[in-house]
């Protein structure tokens, strides 16, 4: 960043910011892929049940696909994002799910998207 001469604790206290932050980004993002997979029914309660989380029935994996160059290029935010699935489904349930880099994943994310409203509107219609 080309800025001469910052003393060391100011750069340690923005390193530390910087990870309190990226700590924060990475459980908002699990508390939305788990919020999805609870209303697909895929996170061992039923949809809109508080009962504690266990396996129920056969144990099927789960694939998120998540497109970004966060999730692939900082490490740190891939761990802190798997350690909120954890401690939100539990050990058990969050083995279930796996998480995976989409190559193209913007112009397949909207094609996905487009077909899927098509289809509800298909549904809907007769």
């Amino acid at each position: 960043m080309q800025l001469p001469d910052v003393p060391l604790k100011t750069r340690k206290l923005v390193a530390r910011v910087s990870d309190i932050i990226t700590r924060r980004a990475a459980r908002l993002a699990a508390a939305a892929i788990v919020a999805i997979l609870q209303k697909i029914g895929c996170d061992g309660t039923l949809c809109g049940s508080t009962q504690v989380r266990t396996m129920r029935g056969v144990r099927r994996r789960t694939v998120v696909a998540i497109e970004g160059g966060l999730f692939e290029g900082y490490s740190v935010f891939r761990e802190y994002l798997n350690e909120a699935l954890v401690e939100i489904l539990g050990e058990e349930i969050a083995a279930t799910v796996s998480l995976r880099v989409m190559e193209e994943g913007s112009g397949t994310g909207a094609a996905l998207l487009a077909a899927a409203y098509s289809s509800a509107r298909q549904k809907n219609s007769e």
